[in-house]
């Protein structure tokens, strides 16, 4: 059995913590959870425009990784503002994944995330082929 790979990209997605951006053991990737944080450094505002930009922070690890056209498997949600952000937040979620293929997924509310963002994701991804 081959040792899991720690991978942390110096260009990846700023690190509010310390952790490795995506865990790989064979053909799954852990991705921890990605905050609204742009590649400007800045967190854009509405829960919309951050959603869209945590989708894309998990999206940039798994191409890191070698798995760009993987299967995303699972996905959990942190919101701080659950009541207002929820069905906000599952508007833009539902047009970033294909038709079909959304992901088992938990959402819950927390009281704080880092950096004072509203939301939060990991995920699990399975390679293709």
């Amino acid at each position: 059995m081959s040792e899991p790979i720690y991978h942390v990209f110096a260009d990846g997605p700023e690190k509010v913590a310390p952790y490795s951006h995506a865990v790989q053991d064979g053909d799954r990737l852990f991705l921890t959870g990605q905050m609204p944080i742009a590649a400007d450094g800045l967190v854009p505002e509405g829960i919309e425009a951050q959603t869209r930009t945590v989708i894309g922070n998990l999206r940039s690890i798994m191409e890191k990784a070698g798995f760009g056209d993987g299967h995303v498997l699972q996905i959990r949600i942190f919101l701080t503002k659950f009541e207002s952000h929820y069905e906000r937040m599952n508007r833009v979620y539902a047009s970033l994944f294909p038709a079909g293929r959304l992901p088992a997924r938990t959402c819950v509310g927390v009281t704080a995330l880092a950096r004072d963002c509203c939301i939060e994701i990991d995920a699990i991804v399975k390679k293709s082929g």
